[in-house]
């Protein structure tokens, strides 16, 4: 059999697969399909007769690697004939009984068509090195999806590698000794107070592993998703381990739309065992617990508060560090409240433009209006909600009603059609006796 030489061969195979950290049976993979390509590129230039060759033409043939020769040949399955009319995908019986006796029709053979070392010109090894690069990059691709698609929603440690536009380029990794992958941290991702230089380390919020064949890393990063303090209150709160105390709901605000606020989250715990306190659990003895959360997400600011199943006690939490006197339950339909506090409690309640209320109002689900006690009018707000809701249930009702009257319409027309058609099936068939008479 002949065989179209490749020198270096064992040697490339070893060298891309360490470079890459792929397996060498995925690089022999892409080696054989560039090289297969190639062929194809090569076949399409010495195609005098002008034939057609579409997507499938060469589905027929597959290259075979020499590792210990370093060399390959190019085999073809044809179909055995008693009359030819494809020389690629048939062979005549004739042909084949010369060889082999007991051949029959409609068997398949394998036969060696590698071309002569010199036809295997420039244009198919530029075509069998493009194709390379290219399945070289799936493949890398499809490892690394394979490698992090079940650790998406999980935090890494990752390294600063390089920077480019806006975004963060880090190195990351799926465990102790396995290779590093480029990770991208987009601008809205990143928190303001972090000093991203080379080679810092950060932990990482696993948000996303692309896939399909776009530029650029394949892993999205977060600094600012609340899934990562979520993930390190658990992991320095044994309590949260040990699902004693629980994390029910988080609110972060870590890029905030001015630059005159800093970072905050709210986040709130519970607790079934009486004797454990979720809050304290989380502090830590003089705050050593939460002071290394916050020493990681470089100073933001962090609420513990206890959640109740008690909208009001919840709400009242929420607004921590104010003091509140009262919350009004005005429409729990709607989910709206009126929290009352007193006078010097009303910039702390709303908090630096407005964070405070606004991250208590994501964290409870409830949308929280702050009044100043002295001033609040109970008679004019009860009033005031009681013709909304008026105004809310008679839009209701309207809008329930346009719904059966289109039911209606439809069910009238669907009546009508049926009616139409019985009256067309008995003027055919008076129609059809009248012609036998």
């Amino acid at each position: 059999m002949s065989m179209v030489s490749l020198p270096g061969l064992k040697e490339l195979i070893e060298s891309i697969s360490r470079e890459r950290n792929l397996p060498r049976l995925a690089v022999q993979s892409a080696i054989r399909e560039a090289l297969l390509k190639g062929y194809e590129r090569y076949r399409r230039a010495q195609n005098l007769e002008r034939k057609q060759f579409d997507e499938d033409y060469f589905n027929n043939f597959e290259v075979e690697l020499d590792i210990d020769g370093e060399g390959f040949r190019v085999l073809s399955t044809k179909s055995i004939v008693e009359e030819v009319n494809n020389s690629d995908h048939q062979i005549s019986l004739e042909e084949v009984q010369q060889v082999a006796p007991e051949a029959q029709l409609g068997d398949s053979v394998v036969l060696d068509v590698t071309p002569d070392q010199g036809e295997f010109g420039r244009m198919a090894a530029m075509q069998t090195k493009q194709v390379l690069a290219q399945k070289l990059r799936d493949q890398q691709r499809q490892m690394v999806q394979e490698e992090f698609q079940d650790l998406e929603s999980t935090v890494l440690q990752a390294r600063v590698l390089r920077f480019e536009r806006q975004s963060v380029i880090l190195a990351v990794s799926s465990g102790f000794g396995q290779p590093e992958v480029e990770a991208e941290l987009p601008k809205r991702e990143q928190l303001p107070n972090d000093n991203y230089r080379a080679n810092a380390t950060f932990k990482v919020y696993l948000k996303k592993v692309s896939q399909g064949q776009q530029r650029g890393p394949q892993l999205l990063v977060s600094r600012a998703d609340a899934g990562l303090v979520v993930y390190l209150f658990a992991n320095e709160v044994p309590e949260i381990e040990d699902e004693v105390v629980r994390i029910v709901a988080v609110a972060r605000e870590a890029n905030p739309p001015s630059r005159y606020v800093g970072p905050r989250t709210k986040i709130a715990v519970d607790t079934l065992d009486r004797d454990v306190d979720p809050v304290g659990a989380c502090i830590g003895a003089r705050g050593s617990r939460i002071q290394v959360v916050v020493n990681e997400l470089r100073g933001e600011k962090i609420d513990v508060i206890r959640w109740s199943p008690d909208p009001a006690t919840y709400i009242a939490n929420a607004l921590s560090p104010a003091r509140v006197d009262e919350v009004r339950l005005m429409d729990p339909e709607t989910r709206q409240t009126h929290v009352l506090v007193a006078e010097d409690q009303l910039s702390l309640a709303i908090g630096k433009e407005g964070q405070n209320v606004r991250l208590a109002a994501r964290l409870t689900g409830w949308k929280i209006d702050i009044k100043d006690k002295a001033k609040y009018d109970y008679a004019g707000e009860d009033a005031k909600f009681a013709a909304s809701r008026a105004k809310y249930q008679l839009e209701q009702e309207q809008e329930e009603e346009e719904e059966d009257d289109d039911f209606d319409s439809s069910e009238l027309e669907e009546e009508n059609q049926e009616e139409l058609e019985l009256e067309d099936e008995s003027f055919e068939t008076s129609f059809e006796n009248s012609e036998e008479e």
